[in-house]
């Protein structure tokens, strides 16, 4: 193993995939998931189309507005999600924050009550 590589074992080799060379699928998050369920939206818009009107062209152009909606609705949704997510975890990190550095000390809001019910 060694003799195959001299710095020792190689570390994980990071390959990013970006779609259309500008959004970086594998490190944005929502951008997979967005974009796996416009090409879903994509099909089902234009299949449907194709079906209830059998126009080939206008069932394709049906399908691109569709993933372009599809995409862009999940993507909004995803990243509200995640937006609220970060904004509840920043809160939990500072409480837990004020918790572990007023416990049991005079400024602690428990030890206070416990001295006014006294």
């Amino acid at each position: 193993s060694r003799a195959l590589w001299p710095q020792g074992e190689p570390s994980a080799i990071k390959i990013s995939f970006k779609l259309l060379g500008i959004l970086d699928v594998k490190n944005t998050p929502c951008a997979r998931e967005s974009i796996l369920y416009g090409s879903v939206g994509s099909l089902i818009f234009g299949l449907g189309h194709f079906l209830a009107t059998s126009r080939v062209k206008r069932s394709c152009d049906v399908a691109v507005g569709g993933f372009i909606l599809t995409t862009i609705g999940c993507w909004m949704y995803c990243r509200y999600n995640f937006a609220k997510l970060r904004m509840q975890q920043t809160v939990l990190k500072e409480t837990m924050k004020n918790k572990i550095l007023y416990e049991g000390s005079g400024m602690d809001p428990v030890v206070q009550k416990s001295r006014k019910d006294s």
